[in-house]
């Protein structure tokens, strides 16, 4: 057992979503999109004027993370899908409360 003690060769840190060893393009997609939509959407609301934006893209990424994480087949696809949900419902629910989906008369 001493290769349990000093691992004779240390593999690279890789950064990926597909743990499993399989390719996932379509929830690697969706869940890539639901960070962005989230991360947008958050931004957008330290600006009272963005409140469409961040009302818009906030509801569209709360929709597509809620389906992403459904779908979701590796922990690290469901680690970005909850970042992007939250920010989506930060962003969605502050730009509702700055003024909406609509603009301003």
């Amino acid at each position: 057992m001493p290769h349990v003690l000093q691992p004779s060769e240390r593999e690279r840190f890789k950064l990926t979503l597909n743990t499993d060893g399989r390719s996932h393009p379509v929830e690697n997609i969706l869940s890539v999109a639901t960070l962005v939509c989230g991360i947008v959407a958050f931004v957008a609301t330290f600006w009272t004027s963005a409140h469409m934006i961040s009302s818009w893209i906030g509801t569209l990424g709360f929709g597509v993370g809620l389906y992403s994480q459904y779908v979701s087949a590796t922990t690290p696809q469901r680690s970005l899908n909850v970042i992007g949900l939250v920010g989506s419902f930060v962003g969605a629910a502050l730009g509702i409360a700055h003024g909406g989906f609509l603009p301003h008369p």
